[in-house]
């Protein structure tokens, strides 16, 4: 909803001190404590203020002190409008002299254990639910959510990072029920060029548990796909992960980093040969659960090892007939789910790769099952790469059963590490050079409103003496002169505006640093009388107040 730039200051005042009485805006409580920040802003200032935020703000504070010393005015009443006034300029200071933080809040598989990160795992049908709920935040103004196996991060644009960082774990912790105490011993937080340095790692496959593998990227490029026309996938959000694309196609193409990588199928598949005596390594009775892009790639990986006949279990029978299509040679026998407990009599190892959300085995479900030859080693091998988990941990406790999920996958992609580690540094000089690009753009957002308003300020005018120049030219002119007069008018303007807005632009096309630009921005704002910051946090105010209306 547009909000009206002439917003002013007796309607914020106004809408501050409802904030503070009135229960229908309980919504601005977490901007504005207002009996704690009274008591605060009541006791003196020994630092003194660095500068006021806005003109209008001086003045309006000027004519408060004026009244109160013109007017017998009961000093209770006096303190407090004092304080408000002040209260507001340091609001105004906290909301619009600092630009919004890009925040990550996250937990993967090296800060946290696959237990915790099932419990906070969010469906991608469920993200766009998820966006709108942490842009119902008081602090929150973009966010996109990258929930997979290894880990569930959250991105927002927050406009205070202490008390959005704070907003967005309570909000995991009601979602998934865990305590916030526990989350926070195992989130990781970033800010702003961090943040941006981990998300192209991440689409790079640098942060994930096998370097340079190929499924992150098109987990990030679903994010936006998922994201676009959500509401609160907003501009940064959005060209933060769109940029991360372009770096994680970069990374691939230039390092060749993804070359002999293996996925987290593939390390699957591994580590199950590891734990098979090496003579079964084709024979043993291999039962796949799940034909979706993980299963697919588990039966791959399995047949490029050697095995010529496995067994799938999937919900319908559609995605098994086009993988076996697609590797004719092999044995791909299909069973439905209801049959999953048989099939599962009848193998050595078990890999689940399904998006249940509660687990396909139990301790009974397993203990019954007939034991397995002593040519496989004797043990029933479940290899579960699915978050949520599809085996439950209390299959730990058969004997003759031996669990394996993402987590144990580590003592396989210790291999080539060195060759890995020289790709890895490589790749971090172009995720360095990307991220300065993207700092570029982000700050060249910052100037954007003042190059608005300047060409808006420049058009009033060029407009208005257009119409009084037409109008002393008389009602009789022909189209053409009126057209070429309009065209002058133009021209004049653009050629005037040039140099101003050249230097309203950063975006690391030339040397010019996002302090001069800023400088160029207040100058121009100063100069020509342009709207003040002040009107970007009445807006943000104003809106977060509509919303919680609705």
């Amino acid at each position: 909803m547009a909000v009206s730039s002439t917003f002013s200051g007796a309607k914020l005042e106004s809408l501050l001190v409802n904030s503070c009485s009135s229960s229908s805006a309980s919504s601005l409580r977490a901007y504005f404590p207002c009996q704690q920040q009274m008591k605060a802003l009541s006791k003196p200032n020994n630092r003194g203020r660095k500068n006021m935020v806005q003109k209008s703000v001086r003045c309006e504070v000027a004519q408060s002190d004026a009244a109160l010393e013109g007017e017998k005015m009961d000093p209770a009443k006096a303190s407090a409008l004092s304080a408000l006034e002040q209260l507001k300029t340091s609001a105004a200071d906290r909301y619009t002299k600092e630009r919004s933080s890009i925040v990550v809040i996250g937990l993967s598989i090296h800060t946290a254990p696959v237990e915790m990160r099932e419990k906070l795992a969010i469906p991608e049908a469920e993200w766009p639910r998820a966006i709108g709920e942490l842009c119902g935040l008081n602090h929150i103004e973009e966010a996109a959510v990258l929930s997979t196996c290894n880990r569930m991060e959250i991105y927002v644009v927050a406009l205070s990072q202490h008390r959005g960082v704070k907003e967005v774990t309570e909000w995991m912790s009601k979602t998934s029920g865990i305590p916030v105490s526990e989350i926070c011993e195992h989130r990781f937080l970033l800010y702003n060029k961090d943040a941006t340095q981990h998300i192209f790692e991440v689409s790079a496959g640098l942060d994930s548990l096998v370097l340079g593998e190929g499924q992150i990227l098109a987990q990030v490029k679903q994010v936006v796909k998922v994201g676009q026309g959500v509401v609160g996938f907003g501009r940064n959000i959005s060209g933060l992960f769109k940029h991360a694309i372009t770096v994680g196609k970069r990374v691939r193409t230039e390092t060749n980093i993804a070359a002999g990588a293996v996925s987290v199928s593939s390390a699957a598949v591994e580590l199950a040969l590891m734990k098979l005596p090496e003579p079964s390594h084709t024979t043993a009775r291999m039962l796949v659960i799940g034909a979706g892009k993980m299963g697919k790639l588990v039966i791959k990986h399995l047949v490029a090892k050697g095995c010529t006949k496995m067994v799938v279990v999937n919900r319908s029978e559609e995605k098994v007939a086009a993988i076996r299509e697609e590797m004719k040679g092999v044995e791909i026998i299909y069973r439905p789910l209801t049959d999953m407990l048989a099939c599962a009599a009848e193998a050595d190892v078990i890999f689940t790769s399904t998006a249940s959300e509660t687990p396909l085995f139990f301790k009974e479900n397993v203990q019954d099952l007939p034991a397995v030859s002593s040519e496989v080693g004797g043990l029933r091998l479940f290899v579960d790469i699915s978050v949520p988990r599809n085996v439950g941990s209390c299959v730990t406790d058969v004997e003759g059963a031996r669990v394996y999920n993402v987590d144990d996958l580590k003592e396989v992609v210790a291999a080539n590490k060195e060759d890995r580690l020289r790709k890895a540094m490589e790749a971090q000089a172009i995720i360095a050079e990307e991220s300065k690009q993207f700092e570029a753009w982000r700050d060249s957002l910052e100037t954007v409103p003042t190059i608005k308003k300047l060409r808006a300020y420049a058009e009033r005018i060029r407009l208005a003496e257009l119409e009084k120049c037409l109008s002393k030219m008389g009602d009789d002119i022909p189209k053409k002169t009126r057209r070429a007069v309009d065209d002058l008018s133009r021209g004049i303007v653009n050629k005037l505006l040039h140099g101003p807005m050249q230097h309203l632009r950063c975006d690391g096309s030339d040397s010019r640093t996002l302090n001069e630009t800023l400088e160029n921005m207040h100058a121009l704002n100063r100069m020509f009388g342009l709207e003040s910051d002040i009107s970007l946090f009445e807006q943000k105010i104003r809106a977060k107040v509509e919303q919680s209306q609705k």
